[in-house]
């Protein structure tokens, strides 16, 4: 090192220009002004025309992997009778509860065997009775949260159970 070379202190973030060097003590003015005293090994010279050249190399971010289990997107149960067999009319209306319950249980085994978070139910406005058997079911149950206010009872169609 020689006085003008432009350095940098190894272990901080302050940079100068060397103005005069005895043995192995460098003493530099920084870009305010300042006089420091360092020895050689904690310094290193600048030369920015290093750096001419080189291609800059952009890697990837790292993508986070998610398990299934905690994908942002719940499962949803439709309670609707058409949609949970190919003939509707040839069931009676209490073979047609019995087979939603049925339908019920096994989806909310399911969301505890795989460890779901949310479970959507669609039970549809109506008379209340499939609403009824729905919240009847979910009251006996442990494990979960879910709205059980009057207040939404016959305004909406769907209920979100959350597994703890």
């Amino acid at each position: 090192m020689k006085p003008g070379d432009r350095i940098s202190l190894i272990d901080d973030d302050i940079k100068g220009t060397v103005t005069a060097v005895k043995g192995e003590t460098v003493t530099f003015r920084d870009a305010h002004g300042f006089m420091h005293e360092y020895p050689k090994n904690k310094l290193v010279i600048r030369n920015p025309s290093l750096y001419e050249g080189k291609p800059v190399i952009k890697k990837a971010e790292p993508t986070v992997k998610r398990s299934k289990k905690h994908q942002q997107t719940h499962k949803v149960l439709d309670l609707h009778f058409e949609n949970l067999v190919s003939n509707p009319a040839e069931h009676s209306s209490f073979e047609r509860l019995l087979i939603q319950k049925e339908k019920l249980e096994e989806a909310m085994a399911y969301c505890r065997r795989n460890q779901l978070k949310k479970l959507e139910i669609i039970h549809g406005l109506g008379d209340g009775v499939l609403q009824n058997m729905v919240f009847d079911y979910l009251r006996g149950q442990t494990g979960i949260d879910f709205e059980d206010h009057d207040f939404f009872y016959h305004q909406t169609g769907s209920v979100m159970v959350r597994f703890r």
